[in-house]
């Protein structure tokens, strides 16, 4: 756990600095300052156009009585993508961007769900009250059909 945090905060921003500062010297410091917000403008529209699709997908699902698991992660992944897209630097900006796409979103799903399968258990937990414990008081029951 530390490893990974060290490596977000410490490694991924020097990186992402080296990179830009690479950048700027090969094409200019305001045309590296352009891309950047361009890339980050288009990215925010993508993220708007691709999670609005993804939200219709999971209301249909639920209108249709359907669990919609594959779109709740596809969500999930593509807030991921949003925020990797409007962090400052061209590494962030590429990862974000390949998760915008939907075969790369199919890859995370499939890992993600590799990840999880056996690490989570499913239980079923059904609660009724003693017949003798008084409880829904006897006023407060539904009369008998």
């Amino acid at each position: 756990m530390v490893f990974a945090l060290v490596l977000i905060f410490v490694v991924v921003p020097i990186l992402e600095l080296a990179v830009i500062v690479e950048v700027s010297g090969r094409i200019g410091f305001l045309n590296t300052v352009g891309l950047l917000l361009l890339v980050s403008i288009v990215g925010a529209w993508l993220v708007r156009r691709q999670g609005l699709a993804t939200l219709r997908r999971i209301r249909g699902s639920l209108d249709s009585g359907v669990l919609p698991t594959p779109d709740l992660v596809d969500g999930g992944v593509i807030l991921i993508a949003g925020g990797l897209l409007l962090a400052p630097g061209f590494l962030t900006d590429a990862c974000g961007l390949l998760l915008l796409f939907p075969p790369t979103r199919s890859l995370v799903r499939m890992g993600l769900r590799r990840f999880f399968v056996g690490r989570v258990a499913i239980r079923e937990v059904r609660f009724r009250p003693p017949r003798d414990s008084g409880w829904p008081p006897p006023e407060e029951l539904p009369p008998p059909s």
